[in-house]
């Protein structure tokens, strides 16, 4: 006869708060933006196109 045996595993318990939340939220807010305006208004044509495929692959009306 086999035995199952279980192990717990240790989780670490988070707490964030509110505030901690909405500096994160922020943040990648921020960081998002960044991103979209730089590959929007990019000189680099690789850049640039690669953002206008990548939104017409996800069913994004650019124009």
């Amino acid at each position: 006869m086999s035995t199952i045996s279980s192990t717990r595993h240790a989780s670490a318990s988070t707490t964030t708060t509110v505030s901690q939340r909405i500096v994160a939220a922020v943040s990648a807010s921020i960081l998002g933006i960044c991103l979209v305006y730089f590959a929007g208004f990019s000189h680099i044509e690789a850049v640039h196109n690669a953002a206008h495929d990548t939104r017409h692959s996800a069913a994004f009306p650019c124009h």
